[in-house]
């Protein structure tokens, strides 16, 4: 139907999440209208990005250096550290602007049935950075069965090496109505209500 070399590009847009075969050929077509600049200027952008960015080696945050930005600023508190499943989850707690520690991502979270094991994610080095005398960790992995698991697993291995484990706070998010949430939301809310002020 089309020409072999939009059918691959289709197939190859295809493969990002969430996109469909609609979808893919909408971006196809968007990608053909723009420049001959743009286009070199979006493929040298997805280049650098493949060769030049990498995993922080102190918290697995993507960075172009050795150490992330977050790693490296002074300002923060290093006592303090948010473990989280992935880099979008550090972007996501950075726009609140609240927290001012570090972070360690994962890169996933425990899950037998898909044959990911402790040993395939990064623990070895948050234990490590747990030998420095923390004043805390937060555990901030999703509230699925397999973030729940991950974060018992790492509080058992950080119990003895942390001043405070902490989790953080589940429940009803504002505006949801009680009747469309699951069991185990409204058992998080429950455990997690705290009193009014």
């Amino acid at each position: 139907m089309y020409p072999k070399i939009l059918q691959e590009l289709i197939e190859h847009l295809r493969k990002l999440p969430g996109v469909g075969a609609k979808t893919a050929e909408r971006y196809a077509f968007s990608l053909l209208n723009l420049s001959e600049t743009e286009v070199m200027q979006l493929a040298r952008a997805l280049g650098d990005a493949k060769l030049k960015l990498h995993p922080c080696k102190t918290c697995g945050n993507i960075s172009e250096k050795d150490e992330c930005d977050i790693c490296l600023d002074k300002s923060r508190n290093h006592q303090l550290i948010c473990v989280v499943q992935d880099v979008k989850d550090v972007v996501a707690i950075e726009r609140t602007k609240q927290y001012h520690g570090v972070y360690h991502v994962l890169n996933g979270v425990i899950s037998t049935s898909k044959g990911i094991m402790p040993e395939d994610l990064n623990i070895h080095s948050l234990i490590k950075r747990a030998e420095s005398e923390l004043d805390e960790v937060i555990l901030a992995t999703n509230p699925t069965i397999e973030g729940e698991m991950t974060s018992l697993y790492l509080a058992k291995r950080l119990e003895k090496k942390v001043k405070k484990i902490t989790r953080l706070a589940h429940g009803l998010p504002m505006g949801a109505h009680m009747d469309y949430a699951d069991e185990l939301t409204l058992i998080k809310a429950m455990e997690g209500r705290r009193e009014i002020e």
